[in-house]
């Protein structure tokens, strides 16, 4: 454990799965109160309402689920049934407690996820694709768990949008394997919100699977 609690600052520094791994499980148990609450944060609001409004159906997988943030608006919104993956068997414990999912599966996503091909008609993610995490290179992973026509709601720190090749990737899978992609810009948290990071934006990636 470090001495040092775990914050944003530590959270956009990581920089390797076992990082991930050892940050989150020290966060998880206040992760709501201590970060999402106390920094208004928004950014999986947004998300799950704009997966809504591109007529996004489940089953759902929730990348990067976390505490179950997102899949907590989500069902609220009447979406069902989801699913949960994360790197953090922490926060899934977390996020498995919201009675929001169906199931919690944990994995590596640059490891790809032990599911079948084609299991889902909905992909979302909140909070994952930013610094410190991942990056475009498990795009192809998210695709193949992923139906023909499934909607894709994924949010992407407009920091890292172009430096991490997000930009190219998705210009690249238009090609022949994703069609209809917007980029709606949001802000990450609310008014409330104070620090250097108060006025970060993302993209929230739009598409559907070819």
């Amino acid at each position: 454990m470090s001495k040092k609690k775990p914050d944003l600052h530590s959270a956009y520094a990581l920089s390797s799965p076992d990082e991930n791994k050892r940050l989150y499980a020290e966060w998880a148990g206040d992760y709501d109160d201590s970060f999402a609450a106390r920094e208004d944060y928004q950014l999986h609001i947004h998300t799950a309402r704009a997966f809504v409004g591109a007529g996004g159906q489940g089953p759902v997988l929730d990348v990067g689920a976390g505490t179950g943030l997102c899949g907590a608006v989500l069902s609220g919104l009447g979406v069902g049934p989801i699913d949960a993956t994360d790197i953090s068997s922490e926060m899934l414990e977390q996020a498995m407690r919201k009675d929001i999912y169906r199931d919690a599966i944990e994995a590596d996503l640059t490891h790809g996820i032990p599911v079948p091909p084609d299991s889902y008609s909905g992909i979302v993610s909140s909070g994952t694709f930013t610094h410190g995490h991942l990056g475009p290179e498990v795009l192809p992973a998210l695709l193949r768990v992923a139906r023909s026509g499934a909607t894709f709601a994924l949010s992407i720190n407009a920091r890292h949008f172009e430096k991490m090749g997000f930009k190219g990737k998705l210009h690249e899978l238009e090609q022949d394997q994703i069609r209809n992609l917007t980029l709606p810009e949001v802000r990450i948290y609310g008014d409330l919100a104070a620090g250097p990071n108060k006025d970060d934006t993302a993209f929230i990636a739009l598409f559907e699977r070819v």
